[in-house]
């Protein structure tokens, strides 16, 4: 456990909450749920995708 990048960790969480969202909102048949759903899965994976570049320009990946 020490070995945990706890950042990333929220990030692919939070990635995996948007996805299951967009099923959520295909289901309700709630196309802005859906389309807010895939845009906030888009940044959040840019966001970790950012981050982990960074740490792994900076040595600490």
């Amino acid at each position: 456990m020490n070995n945990v990048k706890w950042s990333l960790l929220v990030y692919s969480i939070l990635a995996a909450a948007g996805i299951m969202g967009i099923g959520i909102a295909i289901s309700e048949k709630s196309l802005v749920g859906a389309i807010a759903c895939i845009l906030a899965v888009i940044v959040i994976m840019g966001m970790g995708f950012r981050t982990k570049r960074k740490m792994r320009e900076n040595g600490e990946l």
